[in-house]
Parts: structure tokens; sequence; C-alpha cells
């Protein structure tokens, strides 16, 4: 190896960029992983010894309602992970590679975010260790590549004026209008997985009240409060990354390829596993429908003719 070449490879991991692009990759390996193992039906092995129980046997009771609502959220929350990591991805190679300081700013609090937001189950005393260590793991990975990007923060941010005369600006504006629906479902999401655990809509699709599922195993409920606050957590994590991506940005076609890929990752899971479980309550997916109409007009809007 040239002197040229390791110069550049010390520039290249000094700048923190490849640690950056690792976590955004290790979020979205442990997006899709979350996805297919929650279409198996099957639980995580340290899952299964929490509960005393398998996936089968928690099946077998009413009609495996309990279990399909255990794993429409984990597809839903492997896919905002998938959301997150693409957004990640997106911010690191190309608006902090131009040395836009509000990149570094938006990685920083949108990963604030997503790590407190580890703390939120750990009330109700399960403690996923599969979930611990991978989020150690990321917190090295990706606390270390910001320490080291800080020198990247050089451009001052610039907010990119909304003109709601034009498709474009009308589709950024319903854009943000869908990333502050998206944050305030997350912290919702969070607050009930904290909190009651459930809503009405939840209880009436598995036929049994909290109670009456505490009763059955009283691990039962402490697991899926974990899974509820996690899922709710990176929401909010995602809404505060795409609402500065938003914010700051100057369009581009790759800034809509990731908001593309993110909504359909997001909304494609947290929709359609649904329909797939047979949860199709107006009120409950409503809102979700709603919230992607509202992304996918934006989109549609804001990506018209849009330069590279």
């Amino acid at each position: 190896m040239t002197d040229d070449n390791r110069g550049f490879l010390a520039m290249a991991i000094d700048d923190g960029e490849p640690l950056l692009i690792l976590s955004a990759l290790f979020l979205l390996g442990c997006g899709m992983f979350a996805i297919i193992q929650g279409t198996t039906g099957h639980f995580l092995p340290h899952d299964a010894v929490y509960l005393g129980m398998t996936a089968s046997q928690v099946c077998a009771l009413k009609d495996c309602r309990i279990l399909y609502f255990m794993i429409h959220d984990r597809i839903s929350f492997g896919g905002v992970l998938v959301a997150i990591g693409t957004v990640y991805l997106w911010l690191t190679m190309f608006p902090l590679r131009r040395h836009e300081r509000w990149a570094w700013s938006a990685l920083a609090a949108s990963g604030s975010v997503g790590f407190l937001s580890f703390l939120a189950y750990l009330g109700y005393g399960y403690f996923d260790t599969w979930h611990g260590a991978a989020t150690l793991a990321l917190i090295v990975m990706f606390m270390g590549g910001l320490v080291r990007a800080r020198g990247l923060r050089r451009e001052r941010a610039e907010v990119i004026p909304v003109e709601l005369r034009s498709a474009p600006g009308a589709g950024r504006a319903l854009l943000l209008l869908s990333s502050v629906g998206i944050g305030i479902a997350g912290l919702a999401i969070m607050t009930v997985g904290m909190t009651t655990v459930f809503v009405p809509q939840d209880l009436e699709f598995m036929g049994m009240s909290r109670e009456a599922i505490s009763a059955i195993n009283p691990h039962l409920v402490p697991l899926i409060a974990h899974d509820r606050a996690g899922f709710g957590g990176a929401l909010a994590s995602f809404a505060v990354a795409m609402f500065a991506s938003l914010r700051y940005s100057r369009a581009s076609r790759a800034l809509w390829r990731a908001v593309a890929i993110a909504g359909i990752a997001g909304f494609g899971t947290a929709v359609g596993v649904h329909p797939a479980i047979g949860y199709l309550s107006a009120t409950h997916l409503g809102p979700a429908i709603i919230g992607c109409v509202i992304f996918a007009t934006g989109l549609a809007l804001a990506a018209h003719r849009s330069s590279r």
C-alpha cells in the first residue's frame, strides 16, 4: 500500500463517516432480521425462555390472536429500523459528506431519542438481552462516528423555504406534516407501552382483558410492553431524522429516493401487517392509512422534476 493510499484510509476512518455508515447498515440489518423473524411466527430463544412458552403454545390461545398481536408489533418495529437506517445512510453519504452542519445535528438528535427510548420499557422488568447487546454495539459505532465526524460540521444550516404555491413546496409541507404525525404517534405508542400497554382496540382484537392476559402468563404483558415501547421510540427517532432532512436539505433525487424507501419500509410493514393478521379496526388502522396517503402524496409532489 502506498503512502497516499494509507493517508486516504486514515483520513476516511478519522472523519467518522465509515462508522456512521456501518451504524446505518447495522440498523438496516437488524430491521430486516426483525421483519423476517416476525413473519416466521416464532419467538427468539430468550423470549421463549422468559415466557416459559413456545410461540405454538401462545398461538393455541384465543385463535392465535395474542401471538398475531405480538408479531404485528415486531414486524412494524423492523420496518421502522429499516427506515431509520436508510435515512441515516443518506444523511452520512450526502449532506454530511458535503460538510453540512445540520446533518450531524440531525443524526445526533435522532440517535439520542432512539437510545433513550431503550430505557422506556425497563420498568416492566423485562430486559431483552439481544436488544441490549445490539443497542450497546450500535452506541459504540454510532457515538464513535459522531465524535470523529465533528470536524465535518462546516457549512451552516439554512432552512429551506416551503413555497406552498408550487407543487414541490406543497409536497415538502405534506412530508413535514407527516413527520410530525409520525413523531406524535411514536411518543403516544411509547407512552402506552410504558403505562397501559394496550389501547381498547388491541384488547378487542385479542378478545381478552389485560388482567386475563396476565393470568395466562404474568410475563406476557411485560414482553408486549417491551415491544410497544421499542416501536414507539423507533418511530420518534425516525421522525426527528426525517423532519430535519426535509427542513434543511436541498431537493435531490437521492433525498427523495431515501424518503421513498423509508416510507415503503415503515408504512408498508405497519399498515400491511394489519390485514395479514386480521386486525382491521378502522379507528386503529385509520390514522396510519391517512398518514400513508399524506406521505405518498407529499413525496409525489415534492419529487416532481427534482434535480439531482
